[in-house]
């Protein structure tokens, strides 16, 4: 950490400071996205990080710089090219630079997808355009040399059932947009979490768990409803009249810590200590810094995640076309001022009981759930068109990209259906469902 970050902080308006010092003008607005790919062997089994790190060692001699963390290589930065990590089960990251262009911002994560083939190739390796590992049980899964799992491993099991499978097998993709101010982040914050289930439903992609289908649209979805209440899901506050950064900061002190890092490690904690407290108190003789509120905003997950940008993290990872159109649809919804009106006037009167009913129906439902006497196929109809329209004014190079999510609400039928019929169509065969998935 640099010393600003290592500076004790003096008070909660400092916490707060951190989220107005990410405001910048429309004109400087950047989108980026990151997206996490499941890889395979060819029977289908988890790689261990012998294999996955000889991965990283590829990239790392074209160029890429690595990380290490006591002795493993566990991530690369690349500059220009954005940085990649490791999830706890293996998940391969690919964290892509700001762009000012969605269809830059795509062509990017794609070119890096490009250039994994080859060196997956050469180590029997595939990428798989799932949300969920669909092979194997949590055991198969190796965990990864990180000391931050190792803690947070051990803590998730007393938050909830599925905190292990989230860390383990699922894979999302998510769009970084950018705010002008206090009052649009929140607005943008309060429009997306309003619109999560329906997202979730159009990119639904994870049907299969242990090598079957689940009976579930998302299962990744499904994970993450039992995984920490105190971290995850929706926030009600952002839905209420004056919502601010100050209520965001106010949510998050009061979030248990996973662990501090000093010294160039992390550091569990003995007790259920939330920020708050370690603002207030210390742990031993360690105060509370910026650095340690920067990497504390980075281990909560709600649906929507506020930093000095926003994450907006509700879809599966899926096939190249529809993770490319994740950040085109979002850009098309929050960056002109037509289309935000109209995608909240989709959800606007729903009572915040609503939202978490649908919330926590629609991983099983996906699309073929209700609300209000509408299908969610129908809402999803309805958001494309809106932000297709919105993206053709704000940003009209892009508005091709939004065509698999218009396929998808024209057919009324997601990629995890198209997934169950690959499964159905192959007996369930591990070697030809991984030719019909991969990326």
């Amino acid at each position: 950490m640099s010393a600003p970050k290592q500076r004790p902080v003096a008070s909660v308006d400092e916490l707060v400071g951190h989220f107005h010092s990410g405001g910048k003008p429309t004109s400087a607005f950047r989108v980026g996205m990151e997206h996490e790919k499941i890889l395979v062997r060819a029977d289908g089994s988890a790689p261990d990080h012998g294999l996955i790190g000889q991965l990283l060692a590829r990239l790392r001699d074209s160029g890429w710089e690595g990380i290490e963390e006591h002795g493993a290589l566990i991530a690369l930065e690349g500059g220009a090219r954005g940085n990649v990590t490791l999830e706890p089960g293996g998940q391969f990251e690919h964290s892509g630079a700001p762009w000012a262009s969605v269809l830059d911002a795509v062509r990017d994560n794609d070119a890096h997808l490009d250039s994994l083939l080859p060196h997956l190739e050469a180590l029997g390796l595939t990428m798989l355009g799932v949300g969920f590992r669909p092979f194997g049980t949590l055991d198969d899964v190796p965990w990864m040399p990180k000391g931050r799992y190792k803690i947070m491993r051990a803590y998730l099991p007393t938050r909830g059932q599925r905190g292990l499978e989230m860390m383990k097998r699922t894979a999302t993709v998510q769009a970084n947009v950018d705010f002008v101010d206090e009052v649009d982040a929140m607005d943008q914050l309060r429009i997306s979490l309003g619109l999560s289930s329906l997202v979730t439903a159009l990119f639904a992609a994870s049907p299969l768990v242990d090598g079957r289908p689940s009976g579930y649209q998302s299962y990744r979805a499904a994970a993450w409803l039992d995984t920490d209440p105190d971290r995850c899901g929706l926030l009600p506050f952002a839905f209420e009249p004056g919502a601010s950064f100050r209520h965001y900061a106010e949510w998050a002190l009061d979030v248990p810590l996973f662990f501090i890092y000093r010294d160039g490690a992390y550091r569990g904690l003995a007790t259920r200590t939330t920020f708050r407290q370690f603002l207030v108190e210390g742990v031993g003789d360690e105060r509370a810094t910026m650095g340690d509120w920067e990497l504390h905003l980075s281990t909560l997950f709600p649906e929507v995640r506020l930093k000095r940008y926003l994450e907006v993290r509700q879809a599966d990872a899926s096939t190249r076309g529809m993770v490319g159109a994740l950040p085109p649809l979002w850009r098309g919804i929050l960056d002109d001022g037509g289309a935000r009106k109209a995608a909240w006037a989709l959800v606007s009167d729903w009572s915040f009981e609503e939202r978490l009913a649908l919330y926590r129906e629609t991983p099983r439902a996906g699309l073929r759930g209700r609300v209000r006497g509408k299908t969610l196929l129908e809402l999803c109809g309805e958001l494309v068109s809106v932000a297709k329209a919105g993206l053709a004014r704000v940003d009209p190079t892009a508005v091709p990209l939004l065509a698999p999510l218009e396929r998808i609400v024209s057919e009324g039928r997601s990629t995890a259906d198209a997934v169950l019929d690959a499964y159905q169509a192959h007996g369930g065969d591990p070697a030809k469902l991984i030719a019909a998935l991969k990326i």
